[in-house]
């Protein structure tokens, strides 16, 4: 889909102007004497071997500044020496101020400093960034993480990526904001901490997303790590609405939100001005954000839309209460071949991108993917606890969990997947793409967000074969199934033959090393994101075998 006129016309007439693309505009003279600060850090995203994209945002002191704010943008070896690279760009008002710059002409495989001035002296936080490597590659290393729900706690595992002494870059795989008001999903939670939304209703309007991401980028320990490394994005349902797809969203009601394609092209353009991400390509569709990168002779990232581009209507929304009436016909339409999560062009892209990287002899492809990939059925509580430990699990919950845990036991029982949402809502698209990988002569890594839960999975087409290994990264702080009922992960991994580890208690992220013989996951987890102060752990690490691509995960610990 792209965004037409009628579309770009809607956001016009609410007052608010579309500015994309563009990255390096000049700064009008009326914004070169705008005093400004740096409320929202910087960052850097989408590396390359020679170059990467550098943003900020220059927060005006007075509120009532209507024109852009001019900024010196500068690029050197190390802290404090001069600058190897600088320029000048326009922290845009159409742009609610923030500001990016596509930076070229950098070595690479080498870590850079950067910061940005504006024309009083005011100078920005400094940030490290690392341009992809060429020809032999020793090692990468990446953390992987997804969903931050902000009023669901503190960003203790960003305090922590924020300290790693190695790291190459961030992926991040989606939810980086949430759509819901004061009293929503994990409201609770801010209430008790102080970490309410802002604004306080569900935002929906340009103006609301943009409030939104500024918040986000507000917490210390959020531009910690994106002063750290260079972030590669892509966002998940919530960006826009929960569980979204190519024509809505489980959580956008047109009578009462407007026009969908409105709302959804709101979010995107606040999306794109507040990450560090390269804008679209001009006469492409705003949502086509799959993309590859290269590191050197080792890998190929390959970066994947999972949402706005072509997925058909979830079977059932996450949650929800399903009755046995149901059952066949949810499984019929489930089963139609013709439903999709990448669409045609996407997968073909994906195949080329990945039978390259094998010709080329790279021993990693990398799928960074939203959803969980594995086939999970849900757990049957009351036959794996014993019937004395599961009464005893279900009288400490409330009574509307009660009810809706035992809706859901029973269909899965019938057989209805764990989640609709995930790529198990979609099996033929599933078999599409694991038959693209066949075809390209890859067995893949695949990076999956989310589901709020920690992953290390032995995927299998429909015939047995093993195809792909897949690695969950947990929550930031969404909350999850493990906060109602501790230890319900290690029962899903002992229903499911696919899943060797789940993780539905803790919250954390990965990091993921790559050398030419294997790939790890260390799956890494702080003890609490209700106060700031936590401890560390490595709760488990697996890995994979380049020399045995038909061998299952090893665990090592």
């Amino acid at each position: 889909m792209t965004i037409n006129r009628r579309d770009a016309l809607t956001l016009f007439g609410s007052g608010s102007a579309l500015a994309l693309p563009g990255l390096a505009t000049a700064a009008r003279p009326n914004g070169s004497a705008g005093a400004a600060r740096f409320d929202h850090g910087v960052a850097s995203g989408d590396p390359s071997a020679d170059g990467a994209i550098l943003w900020t945002r220059a927060t005006p002191q007075d509120p009532q500044q209507a024109g852009d704010i001019a900024l010196t943008w500068h690029v050197a070896l190390r802290e404090g020496d001069t600058p190897l690279h600088s320029g000048r760009i326009a922290a845009r008002a159409a742009r609610d101020f923030t500001a990016k710059v596509a930076v070229t002409g950098l070595k690479p495989g080498t870590e850079y400093r950067y910061w940005f001035e504006t024309a009083a002296g005011t100078r920005s936080p400094v940030g490290r960034v690392r341009t992809l490597p060429r020809g032999v590659v020793a090692d990468v290393v990446m953390g992987v993480v997804s969903c931050q729900l902000y009023p669901g706690g503190f960003f203790n595992a960003y305090a922590s990526i924020a300290k790693l002494d190695r790291l190459d870059a961030v992926l991040h795989l989606g939810d980086y904001i949430y759509e819901y008001g004061i009293d929503g999903y994990g409201g609770d939670i801010g209430k008790k901490i102080g970490r309410l939304v802002e604004p306080t209703h569900e935002i929906v309007t340009l103006a609301d997303y943009r409030m939104r991401h500024a918040q986000v980028k507000r917490d210390a320990d959020m531009q910690a790590a994106h002063a750290r490394a260079a972030f590669i994005c892509v966002w998940d349902d919530h960006e826009v609405a929960n569980d979204d797809w190519i024509g809505g969203a489980e959580n956008h009601d047109p009578a009462t939100e407007g026009d969908w394609k409105a709302r959804k092209a709101a979010s995107m353009q606040a999306y794109f001005e507040w990450m560090p991400i390269r804008d679209p390509k001009p006469g492409e569709p705003w949502e086509a954000i799959n993309r590859s990168f290269e590191f050197g002779d080792l890998a190929t990232l390959v970066m994947v839309e999972t949402r706005l581009l072509a997925r058909s209507r979830q079977v059932a929304a996450k949650g929800e209460a399903i009755a046995p009436a149901e059952y066949a016909p949810m499984m019929a339409e489930r089963a139609q071949p013709g439903r999709e999560m990448l669409g045609a062009p996407q997968l073909a892209w994906i195949e080329r991108t990945m039978a390259a990287s094998v010709t080329a002899g790279k021993p990693w492809q990398v799928l960074g993917n939203q959803v969980v990939m594995a086939r999970v059925a849900g757990p049957d509580l009351e036959k794996q606890l014993g019937p004395d430990r599961f009464d005893a699990m279900m009288a400490r919950l409330p009574e509307k969990w009660r009810t809706a845990l035992m809706a859901s036991m029973a269909s899965y029982r019938a057989g209805l997947p764990f989640n609709f949402d995930s790529w198990d809502g979609y099996p033929a698209a599933r078999e599409r793409l694991y038959a693209a990988f066949k075809r390209s002569g890859s067995r893949p890594v695949v990076l999956s967000g989310d589901s709020h839960a920690g992953w290390a999975n032995d995927l299998h087409d429909a015939s047995g074969k093993l195809v792909a290994v897949e690695f969950g990264a947990t929550a930031i702080t969404s909350p999850s199934y493990g906060s109602l009922i501790p230890g319900i992960g290690t029962l899903i991994a002992d229903a499911n033959d696919e899943v060797r580890f789940c993780d539905q208690d803790r919250k954390g992220f990965i990091v993921l090393t790559l050398t030419p013989d294997h790939a790890t996951a260390d799956f890494k987890t702080v003890s609490t994101v209700v106060a700031k102060s936590f401890a560390e752990a490595s709760v488990a690490r697996f890995r994979a075998s380049a020399a045995a691509p038909d061998a299952k995960l090893e665990q090592l610990g």
